[in-house]
Order: structure tokens, then sequence, then C-alpha cells
């Protein structure tokens, strides 16, 4: 019972990373895309150390003590009225959400290239909308329940994390330069789930299983949401990547808005 008090009280005591900065945010070509797509300067991804058992279960209060650590909180910054600035009040509480991540390969997205969705040379195939001139059926599969093509992946696997990337960078920032062609969405989001997430191999079956587990969290003060942004918004996400076994938790993370023009 004692031991059970301990392990409920565990505090976590985190150390930045610096050396491990993911290589999606130093490849020059994926950097390229991201000021394409107006995700440049506000997709992030920062990795810490911690001192204690990582428990699924107790993953609010892992998120928590994440938000609330000082060393954390003196390198994350939000968005006030459009403009930077640091966190500068408490966070009293997070809401947290367990994302499936149970993918090693990128075969959930095999049928988008036999739905109509893509043509036979991997174009994506334009479509007519009432507000967005600019449409495709690929953002119609990601974003309309109605689309004939929405459940062409199915339900479960839409809540992936893999499955998760690739929408967002296919919706993309405010002024985002929508691709023509698919395999820049799907090449990047396989670059930043290898990056992100850690995987190990049974010695006997050889079989390769995810070992991260992926928390989708948001932080508030007492006077509401503060990280990773207000308003709210699907575009802007924070996400906690915990590698249990090194005892590294990532934060990766995206505002919505005007990305940088320049490199």
């Amino acid at each position: 019972m004692a031991g059970e008090k301990c392990e409920f009280e565990q505090t976590f005591t985190f150390t930045p990373l610096p050396s491990k900065k993911p290589s999606f945010l130093q490849d020059k070509d994926t950097l390229a895309l991201l000021m394409k797509w107006s995700m440049l300067g506000r997709m992030s991804a920062q990795t810490f150390s911690f001192d204690q058992t990582f428990y699924p279960y107790n993953s609010e209060k892992f998120a928590l003590g994440f938000f609330k650590d000082p060393t954390v909180v003196s390198t994350l910054r939000t968005t006030i009225e459009g403009a930077w600035a640091p966190i500068d009040k408490p966070v009293v509480c997070v809401d947290v959400e367990q994302v499936p991540c149970t993918q090693v390969s990128m075969e959930l997205f095999d049928p988008i290239y036999s739905c109509g969705i893509l043509r036979p040379s991997g174009h994506v195939v334009k479509c007519f909308h009432d507000i967005y001139p600019d449409y495709d059926e690929l953002r119609q599969m990601l974003q309309e329940e109605d689309s004939k093509c929405y459940y062409v992946i199915g339900r479960e696997e839409r809540r992936e994390f893999l499955f998760r990337i690739f929408k967002h960078l296919c919706i993309g920032g405010e002024l985002c330069q929508y691709e023509d062609m698919v395999d820049p969405y799907i090449n990047t989001t396989k670059l930043i789930y290898k990056d992100l997430i850690s995987v190990q191999k049974d010695p006997e079956t050889k079989k390769i299983s995810v070992v991260s587990t992926v928390l989708k969290v948001c932080a508030h003060d007492d006077s509401g949401r503060c990280f990773p942004g207000e308003p709210e918004e699907e575009q802007t996400f924070a996400y906690l990547i915990v590698d249990p076994y090194k005892r590294h938790v990532t934060l990766f993370y995206h505002r919505y808005g005007v990305g940088n023009l320049t490199g």
C-alpha cells in the first residue's frame, strides 16, 4: 500500500535535450515544404528527459507535471493576439487524450490510391466546393464526413497518430499552397512519424511494435486555454510522445496562422 501511495505521489523532473532536434526540422527539403504549407516556424518539436517511471494510466499527472515544470515552461511560447509570447501564468489543469499509435508501416494509406481521390499518376483530383474555390478530393475525404470517400480509411485508423500527422500536413497553415501530388504529404508524414516514435523488435517473433505513448494535450491557466494557443482550432495542436524506456518525451506542436515566408 505504501508503495502505491509513493507511486501516486511521484513528481517528474524534466531536462531539455537540445541535441535531440528531430531530423525533419533540419532537412532542407522538408523545411521548404513546411514553408509552402504555411507551417514553417509554427511547427516545432522539443525533447526532454525525465527521471521517473512513466505509466500510461497516469498520463494526466505526467502531462500536468510537464506543463508545471519551470524548465519546460521557460522554453514554451504561445500566441497572444497573433504575437509570440511566453507562458506567464501557472498551468492549473490539462486536457489529455491518449492517441492510438500502433502503425509500423504506411499501409494505412493504401486505400486512398484506389478510391478516386488520386489519379494513377498520384495527382490529387480537384473538385468543386461552394466555399473553397481551390479544393480537392483529398481534403474533402479528410475533413467532410459526408464525403463519399470519408470512410475509405476506417474510423479506428483515422484516430491513429500516423493519420493525424498526415491530416495536419494536408490541411496546412493559413496561407497553405496545396500540393498537386500526394507524395510530398506521404513522404513528410513518414519522416515526421519515424522521427517522433520509438519501436522495438521482438527477438523471438521479429515483429516490430511501437513502444511510444502519444498524448494529445492542452494546458489551461486560471484564465483558460494557454497552450498550444487560442482560439481552439484543429490545426493548433500539441502532442506529447513518451518513450518509457529511454525516459524521453517530445513535445510536438503547431499553431495555426501564417508561417515564415523565408527559411
